[in-house]
């Protein structure tokens, strides 16, 4: 039994650990190109719900060069958000909040926008006709705006010809990084139109770890429940389909999101976004780290349009206010894990940031006391759950007796054996709860660190973040000993047993090695659970 039950532990870590970091999906290179050929030409208007056969741009080329590029910014204490007056797009989102961490930025506010993006880049489709106004010049009501003491809003006013013109009114608040979107299309007949809105390329690294933050890209859609789809689930210049209609599109890195929010207007087919198509542009990278992706917004022949955005950190409170599930834009594990992990997951989440706002503590210590927290609360079930494998030590003898004078005759057997489990009151899966209790606040904890901004660049001793890997291994192997420890004062005073003497050596090995690149913060906890459970084990041995 004890060789089933660690090797049950094993393939549990196999499932639920190993496949978040290793498991990527091939790249399937497009028919014809080479992985160093250079990125397709995004299409400016893809047509997501455009009809068969749909007609040239009614854009006129004279129009679009007649006002010269130029750039808007709005800043508040939270962001510095950049627009160019040539299409309304956001080129850059500054959050004064973080920074960046990549080397040649080092001190850097973390911008998290392609300056050539796609963001909020707007498109028409009239009938047969698609209109994209990417390269629309608009006039700002401003060259500047500041977003202090109350909301604010920026009015772009643009013309496509003299029959189409549009109106964009983004209206900002100083605390918070939502904008309200509302505009108006004069010019349309009495079908309406769709609006076309971008999202592309993806956000910009900001991270140290770039094949970490290329693994992290994705596409997040909500209908009934979220979907990630993955920038590395996209084929090169091959168009995928994802049907609405949603509440919210996002595009997300590790730690940041950029998404459309829908109006929640209550008329019919004009409350949800529409589809989405994306296409991977990036030919260089073997994971793609750009793509450009749109969603679409139905326009009555009012003309009238209305949605969100939202572009910023994945700040869990800030996420949750949003409604309709936008905090499951940073999922805590997989859709058939999360049930579990979620709540555990959240609410480890929100005492180690109670620690360090309320008691001052840096994250580090939150976590050490976080860990000796989990094991004082869990002391009682775990000392009683030891005894009960002290009980079972004592009458392994009688349960050997008894498989063997009934060996032919297992229903009997079974009998005797629930007889004798039932007169020492001892549960004979017992003694696996002190194993196995810790580990759903452990799986929990790898998507805190994995995902929480909060540990973003938080330093402890010498670990400068405690949600990358240790550099020196110190702390993994500090876990590695300290569970070889646990483990060795577990075993006095038992029978000698070879399997689990090649078991006190196998799993903290295994264990170093499966967590010797996992944040620094994981390991620390698991560290000082290993440590603070020292003097339980220690006592239950003594009276074993």
């Amino acid at each position: 039994m004890d060789r089933r039950f660690f090797l049950a532990i094993v393939l549990m870590m196999v499932v639920l650990v190993v496949p978040s970091i290793f498991l990527k999906r091939p790249q399937r290179p497009t028919p014809g190109t080479s992985p160093t050929s250079p990125a397709p030409a995004a299409t400016p208007i893809p047509a997501i719900t455009a009809p068969p056969g749909a007609g040239p741009s009614r854009l006129a080329t004279p129009l679009a060069d007649s006002l010269p590029e130029d750039s808007v910014t709005v800043s508040s204490p939270l962001y510095r958000y950049t627009f160019s007056t040539r299409g309304g797009r956001m080129v850059e989102a500054h959050l004064d909040s973080y920074r960046s961490m990549r080397p040649d930025e080092k001190g850097q506010t973390a911008q998290i926008l392609h300056p050539e993006g796609d963001l909020l880049a707007l498109g028409l489709l009239i009938g047969r006709d698609t209109v994209p106004l990417r390269d629309v010049p608009f006039r700002p009501s401003a060259p500047e705006l500041a977003v202090s003491s109350g909301p604010a809003t920026l009015e772009l006013t643009g013309a496509v010809d003299s029959n189409l013109s549009v109106t964009l009114r983004y209206r900002f608040v100083p605390d918070d990084y939502r904008i309200q979107v509302e505009g108006q299309v004069q010019g349309l007949g009495a079908t309406g139109a769709t609006l076309l809105i971008g999202l592309g390329p993806g956000l910009r690294n900001t991270e140290s770890d770039s094949l970490e933050h290329a693994r992290e890209l994705g596409i997040v859609t909500k209908t009934n429940r979220s979907n990630l789809h993955s920038f590395h689930g996209l084929d090169v210049g091959q168009a995928e389909h994802f049907p609405g209609p949603f509440e919210w599109v996002g595009v997300k890195s590790k730690y940041f999101v950029a998404a459309v929010l829908a109006p929640d207007s209550s008329a019919p087919g004009r409350g949800r976004l529409g589809g989405v198509q994306a296409v991977a542009t990036d030919r260089l990278h073997k994971t793609p780290e750009k793509a450009e992706v749109w969603t679409s917004l139905t326009v009555g022949a009012d003309g009238a349009m209305r949605y969100g955005l939202y572009v910023g950190p994945m700040e869990y409170p800030r996420l949750r206010a949003i409604g309709h599930d936008f905090d499951d834009i940073n999922p805590y594990g997989w859709a058939w894990l999360r049930p579990v992990i979620r709540p555990i997951a959240v609410g480890a989440r929100w005492l180690l940031v109670w620690f360090h706002e309320q008691l001052g503590l840096a994250y580090g210590l939150g976590l050490v006391m976080f860990g000796i927290l989990i094991r004082i609360v869990l002391w009682p079930l775990n000392q009683r759950a030891m005894r009960a494998g002290i009980v079972m030590q004592a009458i392994q003898p009688a349960l050997k007796e008894t498989q063997e004078r009934y060996k032919n005759d297992p229903q009997r057997l079974q009998q005797e054996m629930f007889k004798i489990y039932k007169e020492n009151k001892v549960n004979p899966f017992s003694g696996c709860w002190p194993v196995l209790l810790p580990w759903p606040v452990l799986i929990a904890l790898f998507f805190v660190f994995q995902n929480s901004i909060e540990l973003r660049g938080q330093p402890f001793l010498w670990v400068p973040d405690l949600s990358r890997a240790d550099p020196l291994y110190i702390i993994p192997i500090v876990m590695a000993v300290s569970m070889f420890a646990v483990t060795k004062i577990g075993q006095r005073g038992l029978p000698p047993n070879p399997q689990m003497k090649m078991m006190l050596y196998f799993m903290p090995i295994m264990m170093l090695v499966l967590f010797i690149k996992f944040a620094a913060g994981l390991n620390l906890y698991y560290a000082v659970q290993n440590l603070a459970s020292i003097p339980q084990q220690w006592l239950v041995a003594r009276e074993r």
